[in-house]
Formats: structure tokens, C-alpha cells, sequence
């Protein structure tokens, strides 16, 4: 197992860790408070991680399990996540929570123990057990960000403060650029775009040319919402600098599937 894995997955399970301390203590009502996220409450999003870990054990460790799966996908592409979500969460709050408790050591055994050099099959392209778990990574925050919120919402905690963790999330928003593009149907411009973005911890973390004549700049937490769908492009502090930039901050997704409706400005609205 090399270092980069073992660090998104301690990264990871930190994530977990934060979820879980604003789960294990909800009763039944509380597992049924609504999300940002639309029609989704706090158990349908539980259940949704867990259900996505436990597909991605399927594929790294049972191929006929895997194959049922695909084959559901397939059958419903454009639902099939929302059955599994919906389906699940008709579970007790207490049954939501063992099983997510259960996927998420297992999900870490599998990906440890995956074959070096080899990538586990999925709904899109095959994925390393790094890119694995950074998916998963990026999941777990922006879905427990939609439970902060719930929560928040009815007098039960706030937002967790942001840490440098989130870097797993602002490269691979910086690297699904050209996706973002395609998704929209659009096509990827080929001039390169610098990014620099200012940590929770005041480090700057760049990707792309110094002397690139387009840029992206501002808080990373603010990018990562953008990626993530948790917030409008008027409600963050980030500036474009050339039209390609700008036209990316506005379609940015760094999560597969189809766009998702996102978030109205102020912070309000829906959320894939």
C-alpha cells in the first residue's frame, strides 16, 4: 500500500469520525430531518454513503454482486442512486447507523489490501483505490455538510470548521475540469488555467503555470463547495481571471454522474 493511499484513507475516516459525532446522538425524528439536499433527510444521506461504500466493496471483492449492480444501474440510470437512498432510509435510524458503521472500516480493509497497480470496476471509468478513496472522501464531507445544515437548521450544532484535509477535494476539482466541460456538453478549452488557492491554514496550494494567462484564486474552502455543489459561485470569494475561467467556475463538478441542480445564491435551494 503506498503513503498517498494510507493518507486519504486516515483523511477519510477523520471525515467519518466528524459525520458520526453529529449522527450517533439522533433519535428516530432526527434522522428524518430534511437536508439542503432536495427531498433527501439525514437518513436518506446516510444510507446513501453507505450503500456507495458497500458498492465499492462489491466491486474490489465479489464480481457476481458487482455485476447485479451494474445491471440495477442499468435499468434505471437516472434513479437508481435515489431507489438505493429512499429504499435504505425505510430502516430504523439505529439500522441506518450500523450499517454505515459497518461499510466504512470495511471500505478501508478493501482498499488496503486491493492489488497494487490494479483499478477496482465501477459505474464510469475504473478507479485506483486512491482515486477510490478520495471519491470517497469528497462524498463523506459534502454529504455531511448537508447534515450539518439539517441540524443547524433546527438548533442542533453548526458546520464543523474547515481543515486542510480538504486538499483531497480541491485537486480533484481542479483535475474533473475538462469533465465538468463534457458533462455540460461543452468542450474543454485547451489553454491552461492557474489556480491558487488559500488553505483553512493560511498554505497556498497552486496547480497549473505560473505565467498561465487565466486564473482562479480565493479561499480553497469556497472552491470546494463550488465543486461539491454546497454553494452558489455568487456566494463564494473566488475571482476569475479570463472568460474560460470564469465559464468553468459556473458549471465546476468534480463528482461523476449527470450536473446536478446545485445551489441558489445565499446558500439556499437544492443540492445533488
Amino acid at each position: 500500500m503506498n503513503d498517498v493511499l494510507e493518507q486519504v484513507l486516515a483523511d477519510l475516516a477523520a471525515e467519518g469520525d466528524a459525520l458520526d459525532a453529529l449522527v450517533a446522538p439522533l433519535d428516530e425524528s432526527g434522522w428524518r430531518t430534511l437536508t439542503p439536499a432536495d427531498g433527501w433527510d439525514i437518513a436518506t444521506t446516510v444510507v446513501h454513503l453507505a450503500w456507495t461504500d458497500e458498492c465499492a466493496i462489491a466491486a474490489g471483492t465479489d464480481k457476481e454482486a458487482w455485476d447485479a449492480l451494474v445491471l440495477r444501474a442499468m435499468a434505471n440510470p437516472e434513479g437508481f442512486v435515489d431507489d438505493e437512498a429512499f429504499a435504505g432510509a425505510k430502516a430504523t435510524g439505529a439500522e441506518i447507523y450500523a450499517r454505515w458503521t459497518a461499510s466504512r472500516p470495511a471500505l478501508g480493509a478493501m482498499l488496503r489490501a486491493y492489488p497494487e497497480g490494479q483499478k477496482l470496476p465501477w459505474y464510469g471509468p475504473p478507479m485506483s483505490p486512491t482515486s477510490m478513496a478520495t471519491a470517497r472522501f469528497m462524498e463523506t464531507w459534502a454529504h455531511a455538510l448537508d447534515v450539518a445544515d439539517a441540524l443547524e437548521s433546527i438548533g442542533m450544532g453548526a458546520r464543523p470548521e474547515p481543515t486542510d484535509r480538504i486538499k483531497h477535494i480541491a485537486h480533484l476539482g481542479v483535475r474533473t475540469r475538462g469533465f465538468a466541460f463534457g458533462v455540460h456538453g461543452l468542450e474543454a478549452p485547451a489553454e491552461e488555467i492557474r489556480v491558487e488557492l488559500t488553505a483553512p491554514s493560511g498554505e497556498l496550494w497552486t496547480w497549473g503555470p505560473e505565467d498561465a494567462a487565466q486564473k482562479v484564486t480565493g479561499p480553497a474552502y469556497d472552491f470546494c463547495l463550488l465543486v461539491t455543489q454546497r454553494t452558489h459561485r455568487a456566494d463564494t470569494d473566488l475571482v476569475a481571471v479570463g472568460e474560460d475561467a470564469e465559464r468553468w467556475l459556473g458549471i465546476a463538478q468534480a463528482f461523476a454522474g449527470p450536473t446536478g441542480a446545485g445551489r441558489s445564491p445565499q446558500g439556499t435551494g437544492v443540492a445533488e
